[in-house]
């Protein structure tokens, strides 16, 4: 095992503490919200975590891809503690103020789309889906909503049906939300034998076609609803083809296209936003998790005039952009924009690529290495010619990475996808370091 400088676990994961928190947790919480890692955090900077216990543990987890600029960086601190020193919520629908002003117009400058944009806020990504569901049934008059396979969207009613993963998503939980329908997305490790990529587009196009004459007709869709690159679905990335295709048969038909850039907004693919690969403009936008260091946030953009469809009063919320999120999210754009982080997210995710393909090459249980800019994965699979899901194998490897100090998080329809959203903040060295112990770890359990 090579000597750690970043990782310090002094007792096996979870330490003394972490596990009588764990007593209390299982008495007072219920089962539901699932913990990836086994220690609680006592205090994080950047990728680096203390825990309670005063183990050191690199984070490549990222808070599920909120963290972009790092654990508690200073400047974004600065911002909210001087907000906190004024006010913390008066309401937008109460009172007004200007950071939430500058936020909608700072985003409207800096989303994909040179036409006129306004921005309303919520609370949570699911919450933005939900709003951005509303208003384009609200502007178009249509019923019906299409979304994708493996694609997430979020965990209440609305979302909760666009996705499509049943456990642990769905289970239990129906009736869910009617008109709302879902086509194939393109994966192209698992496409049919024998096709090229342009073969498999065009099959997966010309599904859309037929669903129009066989379940919806296009006249009745408000909207399609797409994430730019998967996120829990497994960081599949689409084909520039197959997103411009389906972004003119949107544009043909009237039907709006929403592009939940949830996961992969705030410079996580190399781009502000991951729309911009694909050279599209949405007509609705969904932002949250890194927009604002962790402070819970988010917001829908749009064209202006699909935006203003809503009467005044049936759009907003209690808590919905609140001063603390608005002043973190308006710093840690500066952030992103001064400290080169695009350009940083790029070298990021070309680090962990060849780390991954090398890893690939020694070990057979890797089947696939893909992802975009540092929104970067490996699907792990039981046999490489098959390419059958290895989801125990893959629980084993999180877990044990886990244990020695790295944190990461799995993906996928299958659960067999190890994903990584590290804070784009992350050295080179704290990431190398990271690498290593997935390295060893895989090398350990499989050979």
């Amino acid at each position: 095992m090579t000597e750690r400088r970043f990782i310090h676990v002094e007792t096996a994961l979870p330490g003394k503490k972490s596990m009588e928190l764990q007593q209390l947790r299982n008495e007072h919480v219920p089962r539901g919200p699932f913990n990836t890692s086994p220690a609680f955090i006592d205090r994080a900077e950047g990728a680096l975590v203390k825990d309670v216990d005063g183990n050191s543990l690199i984070d490549l987890a990222g808070g599920i891809g909120t963290l972009n600029v790092g654990h508690c960086p200073p400047r974004v601190v600065e911002k909210i503690k001087n907000q906190l020193d004024h006010f913390i919520h008066p309401g937008f629908n109460v009172m007004m103020y200007e950071s939430y002003i500058q936020l909608a117009k700072k985003l409207n400058e800096i989303t994909p789309g040179k036409f006129k944009k306004k921005t309303f806020f919520l609370n949570s990504g699911a919450e933005a889906v939900e709003n951005a569901i509303k208003i384009a049934r609200r502007y178009t008059g249509r019923r019906a909503v299409v979304s994708f396979d493996r694609g997430y969207h979020g965990r209440t009613y609305m979302a909760m049906a666009l996705t499509s993963k049943v456990k642990p998503y769905k289970n239990g939980f129906g009736p869910l939300v009617p008109e709302t329908y879902k086509l194939r997305f393109p994966y192209y490790y698992r496409k049919p034998t024998g096709m090229t990529n342009k073969q498999y587009d065009a099959f997966l196009l010309q599904q859309i076609d037929d669903f129009f004459i066989a379940e919806v007709p296009p006249e009745d869709i408000a909207a399609f609803i797409l994430e730019p690159v998967q996120g829990e679905g497994g960081f599949v990335v689409p084909s520039v083809n197959f997103v411009q295709q389906l972004k003119k048969k949107c544009e043909d038909h009237g039907i709006l296209f929403i592009a939940d850039e949830i996961q992969t907004g705030f410079g996580r693919t190399g781009k502000m936003f991951a729309s911009e690969h694909f050279g599209i403009e949405p007509d609705l936008i969904t932002l949250s998790k890194s927009i604002a260091a962790g402070i819970p946030i988010s917001a829908v953009t749009g064209r202006a005039e699909i935006m203003d469809a809503p009467m005044q009063g049936e759009i907003g919320g209690t808590y919905g952009g609140s001063p603390l999120g608005c002043v973190a999210a308006l710093e840690v754009i500066t952030m992103i924009e001064e400290e080169g982080l695009l350009e940083r997210a790029n070298t990021i995710g070309e680090v962990i690529t060849n780390s991954f393909t090398n890893m690939k090459e020694k070990y057979e249980v890797i089947g696939d290495v893909r992802g975009l800019g540092a929104m970067c994965s490996i699907e792990i699979v039981k046999d490489r010619e098959l390419k059958e899901p290895n989801k125990e194998l893959t629980g084993q490897i999180i877990a044990e990475c886990n244990k020695r100090g790295v944190i990461i998080l799995s993906a996928g329809l299958y659960s067999n996808v190890i994903r990584i959203l590290s804070p784009l903040v992350i050295t080179f060295e704290q990431l190398s370091e990271a690498l290593t112990v997935i390295d060893e770890v895989i090398g350990e359990l499989t050979c």
